[in-house]
């Protein structure tokens, strides 16, 4: 009898087509050639009206920027974009990798931070917001090279790109020149993880062109598309995904201006794609749930359901379908969610009203993506499937199957930068060890339960994954957010499970028919949520301890919350 296949092997014969490049400048000139008039970018002119820049602009540009960075001496070296997500940014980058290594830098990081990255990386050049240039600036005795560069996008852009058209149209082309290493590092990225301390991540181009034509692979770009990027650029997530993605497949970007203009920007640009983390998916369907029970017949609310969508007839649910995604814009068809793992039940429920939401699980480290749903295949308590070329297992399953997550192909990085020890320990055999832990199941799916170091070991040697305890606390609704610790007290040698919890007030308004709540009242309603999530979690699992914050918890910048620093600090009631 023939063995049925598992969804994994059924996967590898529906992959897509991809053409082959194996580094940015090729598939720069690629796109610029075959796309050359389509539209690359949309974005706002100074009188906030929407332009679009076409390929064959962008590769010019690219090529411009870069000429002027190799006249002024910066070819092989390495050169520091830092900004808000922008065309400038994405011009820089390009430019940066192609002239030398580019060093993506988080704009929200303390100017400290953001020199101390400049002299670990040796940079000569920086290119960014002036907001962002001139906090440097200040500081400038810290920046140990005297002759950087300080390139800002509101002015001194313009006047190189400037002089680099004048010197490639006078047939100065060493640009067109420049031969690609694509195993060469042309990437570094400094990461947090969740360690709070900083790591160099060494990428090459290979690395990350492979994970852009591995993602194509599974999740069709249309041409027609139009990506609306809204998180940190210089994150692997949205630059491989919702950046150098769509440059390949000849879709269009727009950027958002910030997160309180997220709606009307959506309704100015009618994006068809977003990549977005849980958090963000989830206050929106929050927003969503809440204008339906509030605009539909009361006979479809029913009380102590959340969702009423599943209770309307046919053509009811076919004018909400409509509404909801005229809120978005009108042409929305994927939210693809990456950073962290998402509800269930809002996946779920966003494809219920058409619209596809992909969840994936990916690092730094490998450029990002590594398991991914599929246009072909979904399950939405998963993170999905491994991407084309790309292997992972579980290493030292426990009897449930739960052990780190080793992965293996040619998204892998390079290694750590100038950290040869931790490199060997972190990438053996060729199999990169991921920190976090999971479970693969008979089709291949993969489950994320946690992290390795965030696990909480009781004196009994049960392991309690956190994630787990903060899903139940986050699911319910006058919970904002969560953080899950394990802590010992003076007397006692036993590990207890301990949560911060963020209440949300509005939603607790809203509970007691808008009276403003005491913190006695608070309290209560927490230690009631407390006390229900315990009833469903074994006894080890239970929560001992609860203290109520009074303010968000620190995040990174894709909305992570921290699990160091100012976040373990228990405030006090």
């Amino acid at each position: 009898m023939k063995e049925e296949l598992t969804v994994a092997e059924k996967l590898k014969k529906k992959y897509h087509k991809v053409e082959e490049v194996t580094n940015l400048k090729d598939m720069l000139y690629r796109s610029g050639d075959i796309y050359r008039s389509r539209t690359a970018f949309k974005l706002k002119d100074e009188n906030g009206n929407i332009k679009s820049i076409t390929y064959e602009e962008f590769k010019n540009d690219v090529i411009y920027l870069g000429t002027s960075l190799i006249k002024k001496g910066f070819l092989n070296k390495r050169i520091a974009v830092i900004g808000k997500n922008s065309y400038k940014w994405c011009v820089s980058y390009m430019a940066a990798t192609i002239v030398g290594i580019v060093v993506p830098i988080d704009k929200e990081l303390h100017s400290d931070d953001v020199i101390n990255f400049m002299n670990v990386s040796q940079t000569v050049c920086i290119l960014g917001d002036k907001k962002n240039l001139d906090t440097v600036l200040d500081n400038i005795s810290k920046v140990e090279n005297p002759d950087t560069l300080f390139i800002t996008f509101e002015n001194k852009f313009n006047s190189l790109l400037e002089e680099g058209k004048k010197l490639y149209e006078a047939g100065f082309t060493d640009f067109d020149d420049i031969k690609i290493d694509p195993d060469e590092m042309r990437i570094l990225l400094f990461t947090s993880g969740t360690t709070g301390n900083a790591k160099g991540v060494c990428l090459s181009q290979r690395n990350v062109c492979s994970n852009l034509l591995s993602t194509y692979g599974i999740v069709k770009v249309k041409r027609s598309d139009l990506f609306f990027s809204v998180l940190p650029l210089h994150h692997t997530y949205e630059c491989t995904l919702g950046f150098l993605l769509p440059i390949y497949s000849g879709a269009s970007i727009c950027h958002c201006e910030g997160l309180r203009y997220i709606v009307s920007n959506m309704q100015e640009f009618h994006p068809s794609v977003i990549l977005c983390v849980p958090l963000l998916l989830e206050k929106m369907h929050k927003t969503i749930i809440k204008n339906m029970n509030k605009s539909l017949p009361k006979k479809y609310v029913k009380e102590g359901e959340e969702n009423p969508y599943n209770n309307l007839p046919f053509f009811l649910k076919k004018i909400v379908k409509a509404k909801v995604k005229n809120t978005l814009g009108g042409r929305l068809r994927v939210f693809i969610v990456g950073a962290a793992s998402c509800n269930p039940t809002v996946l779920s429920d966003f494809r219920a009203l058409g619209l596809n939401s992909l969840q994936g699980y990916g690092l730094t480290e490998c450029s990002p993506l590594v398991a991914g749903n599929t246009d072909f295949f979904q399950k939405d308590d998963a993170a999905g499937l491994p991407i084309p070329n790309v292997e992972y297992k579980i290493d030292n399953p426990n009897e449930d199957g739960i052990g780190e997550i080793l992965v293996k192909g040619p998204n892998v990085m390079l290694g750590y930068y100038e950290d040869e020890k931790k490199t060997k320990e972190t990438i053996v055999d060729g199999w990169f060890h991921t920190g976090d832990l999971g479970k693969v199941d008979k089709d291949g799916y993969l489950y994320i339960t946690g992290r390795c170091k965030s696990v909480i070991v009781t004196k009994n040697g049960k392991n309690i994954y956190p994630e787990e305890v903060e899903y139940y606390l986050n699911d319910n609704p006058l919970i904002s957010e969560s953080l899950v610790l394990g802590i010992q007290k003076e007397d006692d040698d036993e590990t207890y499970v301990n949560a911060q919890i963020y209440p949300n007030i509005e939603a607790i308004k809203e509970y007691l028919k808008g009276s403003v709540p005491t913190k006695e009242e608070i309290r209560k309603l927490i230690s009631d949520v407390v006390s229900s999530v315990n009833k469903k979690l074994p006894n080890y699992k239970h929560i001992k301890n609860f203290v109520i914050r009074d303010k968000e918890f620190e995040k990174t910048t894709t909305q992570k919350v921290k699990r160091y620093g100012d976040n373990i600090k228990m405030n006090k009631d």
